[in-house]
Parts: structure tokens; sequence; C-alpha cells
């Protein structure tokens, strides 16, 4: 049985991104929070502290495991979810899918300046009527005379527009499949390419300090040799890529859940009523107990499908790559939605002032509802746990 307890390592690195998170993020959050600021001078102090290396091969400046990325993933979350999803995204869905599928000279000319957090990079899956259905895809690129006409449009895409992206990586069809289904591939589009455009930011719910943008490409050339991977897997690739992802955003869910416990503890012992704190009524002290129990069982889920990854060996088994793909679709889905619910619980028991947006559990419940919709749904999340258990969910 895979062990998932952390090890010494693993505390150590929690111990420096909690003090990180504590003198560097929570004393400017609200006010990035405020002005829909993405803090580039924080990310790239973040870069230096080598958090964006978490999970990369020493061989391009980084170190540790999957586990660490989590772990820092989380501690970032429990102060700011915004900087949490910052990393998640820079290395789940900017560094990994060049680092799993790129030839050894696209990894050595991109993969040092992403590692250390001098840039970034973004993945442009999801479309306007194509992101969990990834077949109704309709951003297309044609091969000809040694470059890829890229045509499209894509939306969501995190870390897209920031003075630091370098890149975005983007699926499109490439042609149709013997069977009539389009040929999906992952093209790599350099920051300033003549025809790819990065649209105005979204005005969001929350997230206000994450950058995403729609993104637009017309005529759009790069070099044949940009195609990262085979060509027509960019399907394939996508999947593995968001199966790490959900094990990532369950991490930084599990921060959300720790915030509002941790908020609620402190709050429930100070804020008097009727003679006495809050915390002595049954009422509010069982809502933060519940809150625990949340904190307790997303850790235990988030970690050991961490572990999960890190022990699958370098050629899986499909029996192995089920049972991690099933620990990743049960902690996202658990910790995703316990999220939610927990910033509902902690603006409760802050009563008034958990609708004041001068108290962070406004910011946080404002945040969470992402939570269930990016790296799969909740709904693709019960999907994928029915088809595990042989029930064919279409």
């Amino acid at each position: 049985m895979t062990s998932f307890e952390l090890s010494e390592e693993h505390q150590d690195l929690r111990a420096v991104v909690a003090d990180f998170a504590r003198k560097e993020v929570a004393p400017h959050c609200a006010e990035w929070d405020r002005e829909h600021r993405f803090p580039v001078d924080t990310v790239r102090a973040m870069g230096e502290l080598g958090l964006f290396g978490l999970h990369s091969p020493e061989e391009f400046g980084g170190s540790g495991d999957f586990t660490s990325l989590c772990v820092a993933i989380e501690e970032l979350g429990v102060v700011d979810q915004s900087i949490g999803i910052t990393l998640e995204a820079g290395v789940g869905l900017g560094i990994n899918p060049i680092l799993n599928f790129g030839t050894q000279e696209q990894k050595e000319r991109w993969l040092p300046d992403l590692v250390a957090g001098r840039t970034l990079a973004g993945f442009g899956l999801t479309e306007p009527e194509a992101g969990s259905d990834a077949g109704a895809t309709r951003t297309r690129a044609e091969l000809a005379d040694g470059e890829w006409t890229v045509n499209g449009a894509k939306q969501f895409i995190t870390n897209s527009g920031t003075d630091l992206t370098a890149l975005v990586t983007v699926t499109a069809r490439t042609g149709t499949k013997d069977d009539g289904r389009p040929e999906l591939s992952a093209i790599m589009v350099p920051n300033g390419t003549p025809g790819f455009t990065v649209e105005p930011a979204y005005h969001k719910l929350g997230w206000h300090a994450s950058d995403t943008h729609p993104l637009a490409f017309e005529d759009c050339r790069v070099p044949e040799e940009n195609l990262l991977g085979a060509r027509g897997k960019g399907y394939a690739q996508f999947l593995s890529t968001l199966d790490d992802g959900r094990v990532a955003i369950s991490a930084l869910s599990l921060g959300c859940i720790r915030a509002c416990r941790d908020l609620c503890v402190e709050y429930a012992q100070q804020r008097t009523s009727f003679g006495g704190p809050i915390g002595r009524k049954q009422a509010v002290a069982f809502q933060i107990a519940d809150l625990d129990l949340m904190a307790h069982t997303a850790h235990l889920l988030t970690y050991s499908a961490a572990a999960l990854k890190d022990a699958l060996p370098a050629q899986p088994s499909k029996k192995q790559l089920a049972e991690f793909k099933r620990a990743a679709a049960i902690a996202k889905l658990y910790t995703s939605e316990n999220a939610v619910a927990a910033t509902r619980i902690a603006t409760q028991v802050f009563g008034g002032y958990g609708f004041i947006e001068e108290y962070p559990v406004a910011r946080f419940y404002r945040d969470a509802k992402i939570l269930e919709i990016g790296e799969g749904t909740s709904e693709v999340q019960r999907m994928l746990i029915a088809r595990g258990l042989g029930l064919p969910v279409e």
C-alpha cells in the first residue's frame, strides 16, 4: 500500500511556503483583489523560492516531487486562492505539458525560464462550445510549407496575458481520423506571434489577482516544430494533464477549507454574544467542528492521490493509471464541493461581517465556486468515478 505520510522534507517545505505566504502575500492580497491586479513581483519571488520548479527534474533547475507541489499550493491557498491557482496553473498547465510531451529541444528552450518563474505559460483548451467536450473543438491548425496556421479562439485561459507570459499551448483540429472523429493536436504559440491576440481580461466573480483572458488566433503562423508531442495525440495529452491538475486543485481546495476553519476558530473565540464568546454555542461550535472534519478528510484524499502519482513508474500499467485517475477524481470532487460548503459556513459564522469585503471570508466565498468547475466540473468527476465502477455513463 502506498504511504501518504508527509516526509520531513515536505514538512520543511510547508513551513517555508507558509512563512512566505504570511509575509509576502497576506499583507497585500486584499488590495490585489480589490484592484484585480496580478502581482508580478510576488510571482517572480515565488520563482526565486523555487516553487515553480517543484515536480521538475534537476536538469532544468527543479526539485521535489508532485506531493511537494501540492504542499506549496495548499499553503498559498490558505492565504490567497488567486496566488495558489497562479502556481497550480503555472506548473500543471504551463510546465507539465512541455515536460511530459516536449522534445528535448523544446524542453531546453522553454523549461529553464518557466521552472525558475522568470516566465509563465498558459494552456488553451476551453472554447465557447468545447471544454469538457473536447471533441467539439473548433480551433484549427493547418500544416503547409513547414508552418502551422492556427485559426480559432480560446476562453478562460489562466496566465495567458501577464508580463511574464512567454507562450500558450493550444489544442486544435489538425485533421480528421478514419472514424470521422477530429484529430486533435497540441501546438505551442509564443507570445507576440503575429495573429495571436490576447483579449482584455475577464471581470470575474473571484480569483481577481489571477490572470485570465480569452485568446484569438487569426492566420497565426508558427513553425512545424512547435507541435507538442505526436500529431493527433492532443486529446490524450490534455486528459493526462487534467488528471494531475485535479489533485492540485484538491490541494488548493484544502487550503480554502483550512482558511475557513482557522478564521472561524479565531472569530468564535473573540466575538461575544449573550455574555460570552459565540464559540460556546453549540450551533456555532458544531459548524466549526464540521469544518475540521472537512479539512481532515480533504487532507487524506489529496495526499493519498498525490502519493499514487509519485509512485507511478515511468511506464505505468492500465491498472495503476486507473487507480490514480479514480483517486484524483474523488479527491477533486470531495474537496472542491466541500470548499464551497466551507465558505458558506464561514460566512454564516461571521454573520453580517462575513458579507463585508474587509473580512477575508468574503473573498474566499467568491473564490471557492470556480473550484467545482476548473480542471473538470463536479459532473465530470462523477462521470469518471462511475466509469471506474464499470458503469457506461455518457
